[in-house]
């Protein structure tokens, strides 16, 4: 026990007595502990950030939406398909509707999209039409009436020119009085607002809810923009526990519909939350593991670092090292005097570079909620274990071969040196 105070003693002098040295090998460690601790604390913190945006819907929904045949629904050929000008029309409120008579469906709504000039009295502003079916407020639990009314299956049926606003739509029109009986116009023709509602945010930093006037889904499609399919239908599931045989369900019933034997011909996609969420764990656990790996040669440089002062150290004090030897010193005593300056060397840069990583994640926090993004940036446990775990490996690593060159020289050969 003498033995390893006597070392950890001598290496923390020497180390002390080469102050700049000692600060320039601990800025490999600094860095990529630095680098491990934010690379980790983003992707757990973007994760959580996208699986909130996602599951703002519920996590106990599906969706059937249009999609391009011959493709996978999640391939960029499908996503560039339809970005690019191709339009799926076979998916009808009638398919739809017969999608929802299932047992194991609970409340639902279809959707179109499409953007439409609005005015009221001298002010014009371009609007995302959102033209849903009445079942919206009881399948999204995020559409909260905040003044007045939704529009009811009646105003859909009979083509009822009514509106709902968009907080910021409302805010935008009519300030802080009441929009509820006031009518605007969109794409010219004259809408009565129903009801406005409570700020939602937005979705991604793309779809701001706020932003939406909801009308009722046939008065969307036969008066403002001439179609009459859907985009998309959204469905809550009544038991959970049946979640996969509703989906096949599900998908039988729209190749039924379709008159499609092959299922590559499919002109829909079902999915879930539950395999969004999944794909997302696969994807940000990949995603970090290649960060993680880019970074971990950060630390590795900084081992590299930390060997090459160590060989100085032990090539300046060969005599030193010689005389030590020659008066009794065993090679463990050496040994561990080398090895404890590259465990200090790793420890205080550890520590350093979890101090710089909390500081980096904060302003990188800071910076993401400036931008609109709430992304939480916690440091996590496993991150600092990481990092942590890692630099003390590597600077043991990298720390014992000086160390033991040092430990193997006979007292002759290191006084011959000097």
């Amino acid at each position: 026990m003498h033995e390893i105070i006597v070392s950890v003693k001598l290496a923390f002098n020497n180390l002390r007595s080469n102050i700049a040295r000692t600060m320039l090998s601990l800025l490999g460690i600094v860095i990529g502990v630095a680098s491990v601790i934010l690379v980790l604390s983003f992707g757990a913190g973007v994760k959580n950030y996208v699986t909130s945006q996602v599951t703002m819907f519920g996590s106990d929904i599906i969706a059937i939406e249009v999609k391009v045949p011959k493709v996978s629904k999640t391939s960029s050929a499908n996503a560039t398909g339809q970005a690019g000008g191709t339009t799926i029309t076979t998916f009808k409120l009638e398919d739809a509707q017969k999608i929802a008579q299932m047992d194991n469906i609970g409340p639902w709504y279809a959707m179109v999209l499409s953007q439409q000039i609005t005015s009221f009295e001298e002010k014009k502003k371009q609007a995302v039409i959102f033209g849903v079916t009445a079942g919206v407020v009881e399948a999204d639990q995020q559409v909260v009436i905040e003044e007045g009314q939704m529009f009811s299956e009646e105003d859909d049926k009979s083509l009822k020119q009514v509106a709902v606003l968009g907080s910021n739509i409302k805010e935008y029109y009519f300030g802080s009085s009441s929009a509820v009986g006031k009518s605007i116009k969109i794409k010219g023709k004259t809408f009565k607002v129903a009801g406005s509602l409570q700020s939602r945010g937005t979705m991604m930093g793309i779809m701001n809810f706020d932003d939406l006037i909801y009308v009722p889904l046939e008065t969307a499609q036969k008066k403002l923009d001439g179609t009459d399919y859907i985009l998309e239908g959204i469905y809550k599931i009544k038991d959970m526990n049946k979640l996969d045989l509703t989906i096949a369900q599900a998908t039988d019933k729209m190749r039924e519909l379709h008159d499609i034997t092959d299922p590559d011909d499919d002109d829909f996609a079902v999915s879930s939350i539950v395999e969004v969420l999944e794909i997302l764990d696969t994807v940000f656990f990949a995603l970090n593991a290649l960060l993680l790996a880019l970074t971990s040669i950060s630390l590795i440089v900084g081992g590299v670092g930390i060997m090459n002062v160590m060989y100085v150290a032990v090539t300046e004090r060969t005599f030193e090292i010689g005389l030590k030897k020659a008066v009794g010193a065993k090679n463990g005593s050496i040994l561990g005097q080398f090895l404890f300056e590259a465990i200090f060397l790793t420890i205080f840069g550890g520590i350093i570079g979890l101090v710089a990583g909390f500081l980096v994640t904060q302003a990188g926090e800071a910076a993401a909620l400036s931008f609109g993004y709430p992304i939480d940036l916690t440091i996590t446990w496993w991150s600092i274990l990481i990092g942590a775990g890692f630099s003390a490996v590597v600077g043991i690593i990298f720390g014992y071969f000086p160390a033991r060159n040092a430990s193997r020289m006979t007292p002759v050969e290191a006084l011959r040196k000097e």
